[in-house]
């Protein structure tokens, strides 16, 4: 099992570190990522495996928007996700 995470707001330093720092500490296993910094606007997408995680995704949620309150986070089941895509 799979989720897609999306973060967007003002760049500031160590936002991917937080990020897959919430993901570590839920058991969530990062596998693919793509950051984009556009002026002072950062953009990210993150696949992670939440085959382990011990919390449910709104708590991964909760935990990734504690650690980077001041960007726009969104945790999405990657069944969802691709439901959501499909044309």
């Amino acid at each position: 099992m799979r989720a897609v995470i999306t973060v967007i707001g003002k760049d500031m330093v160590g936002i991917l570190a937080k990020v897959a720092t919430a993901c570590a500490d839920a058991n969530a296993n990062v596998l693919e990522v793509t950051q984009s910094v556009l002026e002072e606007y950062f953009a990210m997408i993150m696949l992670v495996d939440i085959t382990k995680m011990t919390p449910d995704l709104a708590g991964l949620t909760a935990a990734i928007e504690g650690a980077v309150p001041d960007m726009k986070v969104h945790v999405m089941h990657e069944d969802i996700f691709n439901s959501m895509h499909r044309i």
